[in-house]
């Protein structure tokens, strides 16, 4: 079967899984928003957040960073998310493997993506790839904070087979770190999957169902040759 495009996942995927801890995460924006009464917004910022990602697991309904603070009743500006971003910075690493994967699927002809859940804005995520030496080597990318559905929901992947110029879902491979997201999610919009299995996922983020992977990984570079197997 013919392999035209490669779409991929990116926290967990592109970027290696880093645990976090969620409670210092919606910390450091409390801390330069509302520094006197940090950890009572604090707990309204971490309640609203799990309450957006319970929905995009259960409902697969998209929402955005400036939604959760809005929920918490906060007025954030770029400023405030200074100190967000920073608290983020060492685990949006783009793995080392990620430049040479794309490239070498480039120069074999084939489209590659993005498809992201997440909050942030688009200029974000093009910061971090512009930063790792990627942005280049992606023909396109759909981040879910600018769409209605976050995966698994095949509108989702819809949306980011168009942002690359690719009809036909049997000519995709999807690549990611989650069984439920990513490949439930693709195997559902009839695309073909491989399983990076090394993501340590909280069991709040699991969904209703595992996917069975077409293939699997054990690291990023693997994925050129399961992708030339296939062709």
């Amino acid at each position: 079967m013919a392999v035209d495009a490669v779409i991929f996942d990116w926290g967990g995927t592109l970027t290696p899984w880093r645990t976090i801890d969620y409670r210092q995460e919606w910390r450091s924006l409390a801390a330069v928003v509302v520094p006197d009464d940090v950890e009572a917004v604090t707990d309204a910022l971490l309640a609203a957040a799990t309450d957006v990602w319970a929905d995009a697991r259960d409902h697969h309904s998209s929402a955005t960073f400036a939604d959760i603070c809005a929920a918490a009743g906060l007025d954030v500006c770029d400023d405030h998310a200074v100190a967000y971003r920073a608290f983020w910075e060492p685990a949006t690493r783009t793995d080392p493997d990620a430049r040479p994967l794309l490239t070498s699927l480039r120069a074999d002809g084939i489209r590659v993506g993005v498809l992201s859940n997440t909050v942030w804005p688009r200029a974000w995520h093009e910061e971090i790839f512009a930063r790792d030496g990627i942005l280049d080597v992606i023909d396109g990318a759909v981040y879910t904070s600018e769409i209605a559905w976050t995966k698994p929901h095949e509108q989702a992947f819809v949306a980011a087979r168009e942002a690359i110029g690719i009809s036909d879902p049997a000519r995709c491979v999807f690549v990611g770190d989650r069984l439920f997201d990513d490949i439930w999610g693709a195997q559902q919009a009839g695309m073909r999957t491989i399983w990076l299995p090394h993501s340590d996922i909280p069991p709040d983020q699991l969904g209703h169902s595992v996917g069975e992977p077409d293939a699997v990984v054990r690291r990023l570079s693997e994925v050129h040759d399961v992708v030339t197997g296939w062709r």
